[in-house]
């Protein structure tokens, strides 16, 4: 396997084409010109998926350099935990235990400190494919300041029990930033009553930073079950019923509502949802709708329902909609709030819209005529979801819906109701070609 094309693929970024010369004799530890392992490469370069695919295929991450270093304590100094994540492997935590483990985790603990306090121009990059990371300038070279995330993985991969406050601190302020999802990764794993209590224990802090963390780190601990027979589900629930009635920050509350909705049934839930509907807060509004979910839906929530699929917010119009939807019962009135909602301005709440009708029970006309409506939506999503409705009521204009779906954009090939589209013309022409035989 010739030695340049397998160099041409890692600086390319071509993670597939590495694999596949690895599969066909490649060696995962080839040097550059530079006789460094091509790892280094992909780590200089932030090229996460190129570096997974060569320690997948063999690559040594701990492998001792000409300079004392090792591919993953570059990793560590460049600051990308999706980096560090590609490097790890499997079998991380014992390999790293150690004088080379005690050597990452000093010089993680290092870097966080200093590009914490680092002044200059930081700019906001991705950095994995759910989150991000800034990056700044250390030493004279661009780095990402990911350490945080990084020394987080590395404490539980050494089982290093740092202070759930500690972590809540290092967590920052940003949900979207990777430093938060590897503090909640982390005390997700660690499923111990010290360790829930003392999260739970953060809804009384007087930062609602740290208490927006709290309800997210007790949504992922409750998530994230992992290897222990317990997923203090109950407690959460009780938790989040008692800290919805304390809970003064509008945007802690919005996220508590939701998590409490989303994930336990409580006796109470309705009950909340009812006194929250009329909330200042947008974000509490929309987060009560999902309150209010009960089948059979209660009286006094479709009341409340009907109003709020008028509000101002169309995050709360939204969010009024899938719950109308999704208890319809047939209804006039509820029946003419989604089809009133169907024709929203906002075009989130009428793809929202789409949904509810397209999969509701409801067979009126109406309902038919709206989805056909819809099927001039800019958004192919929205379009494909009334298709699929008008399928599902074998309406004939499902033909002509097809065709305005138009082709399909990357990744909508997958969609089940694009599936079912397909399968409806498919089973049509067919029986009208057995019954012209």
């Amino acid at each position: 396997m010739g030695g340049a094309e397998f160099l041409a693929a890692v600086r390319g970024g071509d993670a597939e084409e590495v694999r596949r010369l690895i599969e066909a004799g490649a060696d995962p530890d080839t040097a550059a010109e530079d006789g460094l392992p091509v790892l280094c490469s992909a780590v200089a370069a932030y090229q996460a998926d190129v570096a997974e695919a060569l320690v997948e295929g063999g690559a040594d991450p701990l492998r001792v350099l000409p300079d004392g270093t090792t591919p993953l304590l570059r990793a560590i100094g460049g600051g990308s935990p999706a980096m560090f994540a590609a490097l790890r492997g499997h079998g991380f935590g014992p390999r790293i235990r150690g004088p080379q483990g005690a050597r990452a985790l000093a010089l993680a603990r290092d870097l966080y400190e200093r590009c914490a306090g680092a002044a200059g121009e930081r700019v906001r990059v991705a950095d994995g494919e759910y989150s991000h990371v800034d990056e700044l300038t250390l030493d004279g070279r661009r780095v990402r300041a990911g350490h945080g995330a990084i020394l987080t993985e590395l404490e539980w991969a050494l089982r290093v029990l740092t202070p759930v406050e500690e972590l809540a601190e290092r967590a920052g302020a940003d949900p979207e930033h990777a430093n938060w999802w590897a503090v909640l990764h982390v005390l997700g794993g660690r499923r111990s009553r010290q360790t829930w209590s003392a999260v739970a224990a953060l809804r009384h802090d007087p930062d609602p930073v740290r208490r927006r963390f709290a309800v997210d780190a007790l949504r992922y601990f409750t998530l994230s079950r992992g290897s222990s027979m317990h997923d203090y589900g109950k407690e959460t629930g009780e938790l989040f019923a008692v800290w919805a009635a304390e809970e003064t920050d509008g945007e802690v509350l919005a996220e508590l509502l939701a998590a409490w909705a989303c994930d336990h049934d409580h006796p109470d839930m309705m009950t909340v949802g009812l006194r929250y509907a009329g909330h200042p807060h947008p974000g509490v509004r929309m987060a009560a709708t999902s309150c209010l979910h009960e089948q059979p839906l209660d009286p006094r929530a479709r009341a409340v329902l009907l109003v709020l699929a008028r509000d101002g917010d169309a995050g709360v119009r939204a969010g009024a909609c899938r719950t109308l939807g999704e208890t319809h019962e047939g209804l006039p009135e509820v029946r003419a709030a989604l089809l009133a909602l169907a024709r929203d301005p906002d075009a989130n709440v009428r793809c929202n819209a789409a949904d509810v009708l397209a999969a509701c029970d409801d067979f009126d006309p109406a309902v038919a005529d709206a989805l056909f409506a819809l099927m001039d939506e800019e958004d192919q999503l929205a379009r494909v979801i009334a298709g699929h409705g008008l399928s599902r009521r074998d309406d004939p204009r499902t033909y002509e819906a097809i065709r305005r779906v138009g082709p399909l954009e990357p990744g909508m090939e997958h969609d089940h109701r694009w599936s079912r589209l397909w399968q409806w013309e498919w089973e049509r022409k067919n029986a009208s070609a057995a019954a012209e035989a």
